[in-house]
């Protein structure tokens, strides 16, 4: 329904509006097939990358199964993601068009043996901003699904009306009204950070990818400082919106010499988020 809306422009209301009152929406047909086969391939790049880098056992401590942290240093495909029309007029139509993303994530779920849920957090009902601000939007998720989101291959489960609310949930409550958001491979799934949600479990036999990013208001820290991380000269190398959104103009000045530099070559620059 929402694919065909958007060929008349139509999409980002009924889009915004589906995300005001039950807290998530799904777009259909938002990534081509190359662009799912691409990012499938380089996507368990970057997870062997961080294998290498970080250790099995550090990640197995964290409780980091089949999470893919900084992405974009291991392959600059991920970036392609920064530069999605549909991407971009989420953001401006919820926390504004100087946002910054505080988190790209991919998501490999493997299959769980015997149909057991993992007892690892994501899959334990949470809110990705666990801040209720009296209505006020500070966070958005754009989900991507690189394969599809059915019961069998743990779509993510979400329970409706949950987010913007001061008191959370009683856990009972949350089990028995999550329902799992199914949708083809290449959807867009957008959801307010404050609606509570969580993995669900794989029985399909065959790992399930997927990449979430969330985006807050210029203000509001990183996971990661995506600069430091990336290096400046990969910042300078992307688009405008690219390098705002990866926080390049939302840094902290560490001297004298960048404190008093002209007005366009600050660090930090005014804007209306």
């Amino acid at each position: 329904m929402v694919a065909s809306l958007r060929e008349n422009c139509e999409w980002l209301n009924h889009v915004l509006e589906k995300v005001r009152t039950d807290g998530y929406a799904v777009v259909e047909d938002v990534l081509s097939a190359s662009m799912i086969q691409t990012t499938r391939e380089a996507m368990y790049g970057a997870q062997k990358a961080i294998l290498q880098d970080v250790g099995e056992e550090r990640l197995r401590w964290a409780g980091e199964s089949g999470v893919l942290r900084l992405m974009m240093k291991y392959d600059s495909h991920f970036f392609k993601f920064l530069e999605i029309p549909e991407v971009l007029a989420i953001i401006d139509g919820t926390v504004s068009n100087t946002a910054i993303m505080h988190l790209q994530n991919g998501f490999i779920l493997p299959p769980s043996p015997n149909g057991q849920k993992p007892d690892i957090f994501q899959h334990t009902f949470h809110q990705d901003f666990p801040r209720v601000l009296n209505g006020y939007m500070a966070s958005i998720n754009v989900m991507f699904a690189i394969d599809p989101f059915s019961t069998e291959t743990g779509a993510t489960l979400v329970v409706p009306g949950t987010h913007q609310r001061m008191d959370p949930p009683a856990e009972e409550y949350l089990k028995m009204n999550a329902i799992p958001v199914e949708c083809a491979a290449g959807s867009m799934v957008i959801f307010d950070s404050t609606l509570w949600h969580a993995a669900g479990t794989n029985t399909s036999g065959q790992d399930r990818l997927a990449i979430n990013h969330q985006f807050t208001r210029s203000y509001m820290k990183q996971q990661i400082d995506y600069v430091r991380a990336l290096g400046e000269s990969t910042v300078r190398e992307q688009t405008p919106r690219t390098q705002q959104l990866l926080g390049w103009y939302t840094r902290v000045v560490t001297s004298l010499d960048e404190y008093y530099r002209p007005t366009d070559e600050r660090l930090y620059r005014k804007g209306q988020g």
